[in-house]
């Protein structure tokens, strides 16, 4: 069953029947009724109205009057203006409702075969995964799912930046001030014992840079030139040539931050299908961009440093490789690029997930793969995301005041404790499974917050406003799942046969009921445009307004009357196909359901 194509038919049909008039189904714009109107879907008239020489309003009542007598889909119509609110009859929603309640996975798609990768996280190894990361792995991690219920095989990837200036910088400060410590001995999850020593050399460098600067030196050749920035070229040279004592270190702390990070993935429940390392692919690049050197792809400057030179393209001229032979960001991404389409020639697309501030370089590395005639670099896509805000402001990183993703994990922990206490959700809950849950409604919380937002808007996170059981939030729609579960397992109690019903067409369904059956169907609709979009925004805005409906239903309309007849066997079921739903979209958003709360 189709809504939208059973209703642009019966459209056709009265067009042809009251104005003689041939309109194709793709010239029939159908879209959901403003919620301040009565009506389930509207009729645009405008790109019509040439043909009639009529008025809108003329037109919509006629086709109103017609369709409210012929149509056995629409019931009711109202004309507002150039629109024609249109609504569903009782019984053809009933058809509806049978149809999805013994659907098993409404709204999944089976498989198309088609393979795409997405790439999310991608951390680098100098510093832990902050809050922006944040942002980053539950958008790629989403959208994974999202795509995969919409048909693809996804190939879930992270490419780690373990290589280039940012661990020498770390491997520095720790041979200068490390004492041999480690995280066993100094009690700190890897990821940050290596971050330490990164914020300890950029607070060295910045003593060293005003000595300087004091002494007379400009500011950009000061920040070149500190003693502890040459070391810290020194060891980038050192690694790329293999040097033994330099590699040894390199593996040795990256070895550290690797630990880390697996205990916040676990902790997030994400995981990877397959890792890239920078440190792999980036000879690869260096490979790729000789042969353009040779083909005049690109050139070289008096320095021996290697450009591409893309103004003709609308761009600017990019550094591919630095005059001292070592590589830099764009050198390694073109490596990678092309190892991934090497290991999964079957992939049609690629999907970066990455902040906007990372929009040209994209740009740029798209557009040198189509120049090294790689025909699949137009199947590279960026996803690209805005930054977060905090209440108190911008986040910042080099100095170390970023937003720690284990520590922001832990505050909403302790909130999600003190709100569900406060709030007396946990009365008849058990001590030993509180905890978990807990963590269920803190991670929740944190998730959907950051992903009910659209990718490409800039955000404000407030971590209080997150953990709250009423408004657009994650502990909201767990919440209401709970709710239904509890009503559910009071019905099975008393042995109601609810799941096999089928509604008969003289059962009269209310308002909200018809509403929820609707939205219920626009599913399957709603993960396609999630996944045509690339935006999880679209699922959580689904399933907000999914527990806003179904909440209004339960204040509204009492499920248990005392009666075991059918309106009381439908309404169970129908709070069942509801929490079916949630499941499945909070599962997209790899949101966690408690049993109960």
């Amino acid at each position: 069953m189709n809504i939208l194509n059973d209703i642009k038919l019966e459209i056709q049909s009265a067009l042809k029947v009251i104005f003689t008039y041939e309109c194709h189904l793709k010239n029939i714009t159908l879209e959901e009724t403003i919620k301040n109107y009565d009506g389930f879907y509207t009729f645009i008239i405008f790109p019509h109205t040439s043909n009639f020489k009529q008025k809108p309003e003329y037109i919509g009542k006629k086709l109103g009057e017609y369709l409210k007598v012929n149509s056995s889909i629409i019931s009711d119509f109202n004309v507002v203006k150039g629109f024609l609110n249109l609504d569903l009859s009782n019984n053809y929603l009933i058809s509806i409702f049978n149809h999805i309640s013994d659907h098993k996975s409404w709204g999944y798609k089976s498989s198309s075969g088609k393979e795409v990768m997405v790439e999310f996280s991608s951390p680098n190894t100098n510093k832990p995964l902050h809050l922006g990361h944040m942002r980053n792995i539950f958008l790629g991690y989403s959208l994974s799912k999202i795509l995969e219920a919409n048909g693809y095989i996804v190939h879930k990837v992270q490419i780690i930046n373990d290589r280039g200036i940012h661990i020498c910088k770390s491997m520095v400060a720790w041979n200068l001030f490390g004492n041999n410590e480690s995280p066993k001995s100094s009690g700190m999850k890897g990821d940050k014992f290596v971050g330490k020593f990164y914020v300890m050399f950029e607070n060295e460098h910045k003593k060293q840079v005003k000595k300087l600067v004091s002494n007379g030196i400009n500011e950009e050749e000061a920040n070149a030139s500190t003693d502890i920035m040459k070391m810290a070229k020194d060891v980038l040279l050192k690694w790329e040539n293999k040097e033994n004592q330099t590699v040894a270190l390199w593996k040795k702390m990256n070895g550290w931050v690797y630990e880390g990070f697996q205990i916040t993935y676990d902790l997030i429940d994400v995981n990877f299908d397959k890792n890239y390392y920078e440190s792999e692919t980036y000879l690869l690049g260096k490979t790729q961009i000789m042969k353009g050197l040779k083909s005049k792809i690109f050139y070289k400057e008096k320095d021996n440093s290697v450009w591409v030179d893309l103004r003709e393209d609308g761009y600017d001229k990019k550094i591919l490789l630095r005059s001292d032979g070592t590589s830099v960001y764009m050198t390694q991404d073109i490596g990678t690029a092309i190892k991934r389409f090497e290991d999964f020639p079957k992939i049609i697309k690629q999907i970066y997930t990455v902040g906007s501030e990372q929009d040209y370089h994209f740009k740029i590395l798209f557009k040198i793969l189509e120049k090294l005639n790689y025909n699949w670099a137009k199947e590279c896509f960026h996803l690209s995301y805005g930054m977060i805000d905090l209440p108190s402001g911008k986040m910042k990183s080099r100095e170390g005041s970023v937003v720690d993703a284990d520590q922001l994990i832990g505050n909403m922990i302790q909130t999600a404790k003190k709100r569900t206490n406060e709030l007396g959700k946990l009365d008849d809950f058990q001590n030993d499974n509180s905890e978990d849950l807990y963590n269920i409604i803190a991670i929740g919380a944190l998730k959907y917050f950051l992903l009910k937002v659209d990718p490409k808007k800039r955000m404000l996170f407030d971590p209080e406003e997150s953990i709250d059981f009423q408004g657009n939030t994650g502990p909201f729609i767990q919440y209401t799942y709970a709710r239904i579960l509890s009503l559910i397992k009071r019905g099975d109690s008393l042995n109601l046969d609810y799941k096999n019903i089928d509604l008969s067409k003289n059962f009269q369904l209310t308002n909200i009921q018809k509403k929820i059956i609707n939205h219920v169907y626009l599913f399957s609709d709603t993960i396609k445009l999630s996944s045509d979009m690339y935006s999880p925004a679209v699922i959580a805005k689904y399933v907000y307004d999914l527990c806003k409906l179904y909440n209004n239903f339960y204040q509204e309309d009492k499920i248990f009357n005392g009666k075991k007849n059918v309106t009381t066997l439908f309404k169970i079921k129908l709070s069942y196909m509801v929490s079916k739903i949630i499941k499945s979209t909070l599962y997209l958003l790899n949101i966690k359901l408690p049993n109960r709360m």
